[in-house]
């Protein structure tokens, strides 16, 4: 279940009535009084919640579930396992959108600049026009700049310092963390499906995890997760105007330059260092201490250790030595050779 600091529970619902609201069908009619209090992704799902296939590269997992209902298309209703309801469609992951709205609602902010609700601890200082959420805690020593936005339920450590026009939500932070004027963190990712009527967006029900000691840049944007949370490791270092993806994991002691895009679900390990402009490619795996030159495009796994650069991104001699050939062609044609 999504994490009930930031989400509001809005279950339970019958299945029959989850058929009529997403315009699929129970395979099996005497399943229409079953209900589910939340949704899930296939490998967590418990009797109580639904979930969806989308791809049938992922039918063995569906198979061991042990989801309570799953959304699925017609060619794949037949691998739903024993004691799970099948609600079959030809968009499963639309209509896993459409019961996550109606099961999950993002909290709030009331009309308090700071709730009632929130936790300071001693020392905590606010700038002008702060605003802090129900149920938010902030530790001792920790600023908050003019203008910044803490949204409910997200849990601030330590001497950290939040500046101006942040705006932070559904997030942990941990200890000594800093966050540059005008930085998002928390934000939907970047999810949608095709459904009946167009496109729809699905919810992003997960948190940004921020440990202690890293640091995130002005204007930069961590998306939260789509279920699964979103992580910046210990004393990571992510310069100005950086995209983090949702699902993002972020090892310990990265350093990333101005401009870095990351896609969703790539996974970073320890010590990684990206140049200005970098660019990673959705699920992505890059090793400990994986360096990656400037403007590069990563768009395979890289190997811990090693440099990579270019466009798509290879070996950093190999990049270097086809563009030295490059040039030299260029070159040759030039003086006619």
């Amino acid at each position: 279940m999504p994490d009930p600091r930031f989400f509001d529970d809005l279950g339970p619902i019958r299945l029959g009535e989850l058929a009529d609201l997403t315009g699929t069908q129970l395979a099996d009619a005497a399943h229409a009084d079953r209900q589910v209090r939340g949704v899930s992704i296939l490998g967590r799902a418990g009797p109580d919640e639904i979930t969806f296939l989308s791809d049938r590269r992922h039918v063995a997992a569906l198979k061991a579930s042990a989801a309570g209902a799953c959304f699925v298309a017609p060619a794949q209703a037949e691998a739903v396992p024993v004691g799970c309801a099948a609600l079959v469609g030809p968009a499963s992951h639309a209509a896993y959108a459409l019961t996550a709205n109606r099961l999950h609602r993002p909290r709030r902010a009331g009309g308090e600049a700071i709730s009632p609700d929130a936790h300071l601890e001693e020392g905590v200082v606010l700038g002008p026009g702060a605003v802090i959420g129900a149920g938010a805690r902030i530790g001792r020593g920790t600023v908050i700049g003019a203008n910044a936005v803490i949204g409910p339920g997200v849990a601030i450590g330590r001497d950290c310092d939040v500046g101006p026009n942040v705006t932070l939500g559904f997030a942990l932070v941990g200890d000594r963390v800093r966050i540059l004027a005008g930085a998002v963190i928390g934000e939907p990712g970047f999810g949608a499906t095709v459904g009946a009527g167009g496109l729809v967006d699905v919810p992003q029900l997960g948190r940004v995890i921020i440990q202690d000691g890293a640091t995130i840049g002005a204007n930069t944007c961590v998306d939260r997760g789509a279920y699964d949370d979103t992580v910046i490791g210990e004393n990571t270092k992510i310069d100005n105007l950086v995209q983090i993806a949702h699902n993002v994991l972020i090892g310990r002691n990265c350093v990333m330059a101005a401009h870095t895009g990351i896609s969703g679900s790539v996974t970073i390990g320890d010590g990684a260092q990206f140049g200005g402009r970098a660019g990673v490619a959705d699920h992505v795996t890059i090793g400990d201490g994986a360096r990656i030159g400037a403007a590069a495009g990563v768009m395979k796994d890289i190997p811990a250790g090693e440099t990579w650069g270019g466009m798509p991104a290879r070996p950093i001699r190999d990049w270097l030595k086809e563009t030295a050939w490059l040039s030299r062609m260029a070159r040759r044609r030039g003086t006619g050779e």
